[in-house]
Formats: structure tokens, sequence, C-alpha cells
């Protein structure tokens, strides 16, 4: 399981180890966790004491330090497996449920004909639909979109990563994504 890595305000920065969280621990770069210890490393014996150190990983941890405004306002890299995730694996023409290795991103306005690939210009279309649209855009192949596009927050962003996340995490992550988002439904 990885750990979800906030700068000190609570804005999302990444998904890390374990093992990254424990050296942010070890380094006293913690400023605040939340959520129940779900990980604990153990270390060597102390000769002094005779304990054996430990450091209790929680799945959310904020880190010390400055909060860089420029990531706040970045938009989420494009991928197919998040543009998939974020259309809930849905065609925009057909409406079917599909596997990703039959899904396809498909372009509104194509490229060819000055469209963007841009969260905003591309949506998740089945192979059969991508290519009976093929270089039109929707009005032209008589085809009409049963979703628009969006461009996920930095909290959905963090979601559609497609990691395995645990119910503290998905819960923190969830407060900040609007009740309209696909996330929720």
């Amino acid at each position: 399981m990885d750990v979800l890595q906030l700068d000190v305000s609570g804005r999302p920065q990444a998904w890390i180890s374990t093992r990254e969280a424990a050296v942010i621990y070890a380094c006293d770069g913690v400023a605040w966790t939340l959520g129940d210890t779900f990980h604990v490393l153990r270390g060597g014996t102390q000769r002094v004491t005779g304990l054996q150190s430990r450091i209790e990983v929680h799945p959310i941890v904020a880190v010390r330090g400055a909060i860089p405004t420029r990531a706040w306002h970045t938009t989420p890299a494009l991928t197919n497996p998040k543009l998939f995730a974020r259309d809930r694996h849905f065609c925009a023409y057909c409406g079917g449920r599909f596997v990703e290795d039959d899904l396809t991103r498909e372009h509104i306005v194509p490229t060819s004909r000055g469209g963007t690939d841009s969260w905003m210009n591309c949506i998740t279309a089945c192979r059969s639909c991508n290519g009976r649209k093929g270089n039109r855009v929707p009005e032209e192949a008589h085809m009409t979109l049963l979703y628009l596009p969006y461009t996920p927050s930095l909290h959905e962003d963090m979601i559609l990563r497609g990691r395995r996340i645990l119910a503290d995490q998905m819960d923190f992550l969830l407060a900040s994504v609007p009740r309209s988002s696909r996330l929720h439904a």
C-alpha cells in the first residue's frame, strides 16, 4: 500500500511507498498525519535501552516545508488509464462499458483538424465508435456525446492514478471532489 503525501496545507503531492514515508518520519519531516497506523517498520535494537526502533506509518502524511503554489494550478497529465477511469470505462457515443483494451482516446475535434490533445477535447470511446466517427466531429458523423469531458482537479487526479486506495485516503480525497464528479457515482 502507498501513502498519500500532502503538503502542510493538505494539498495532495504524490503517492509514496511506506519506505519513502519512513524516511520523512525519521528526518522529522512529518507535520501531521491522518488515519490509523497501517504499517509498522522495525529497526535495530538500541544498546542502552534495549528497545527496538519502530516507525508507525499512517495512510496520509503531511510534510513540513514551503507550499509550492504553482503545483496547485497545473493541469493533471492526460493518460489513457486516467481518461478511461474518469469516464468510468463507458463509451461516450454508444454508452457501453468496456475493458481497457477495447477502449480508445477519442478526440472530439480531431487533432488533424486543429483539436487539442487535452482533457476538454478527449473522451473515452470503444474501438467501433471511434472507427465509425473517423476524422469527423460528432455532428458530421451524426453521433451524440452521452457525457461531456472535464479537467479533473488535483484530488480527482490522485484517485484516477489507479492505485489501491485505502478508505481513509479515499475519504480524504473525495471530500474535496465536487459532488457533480463522475467519481462520486
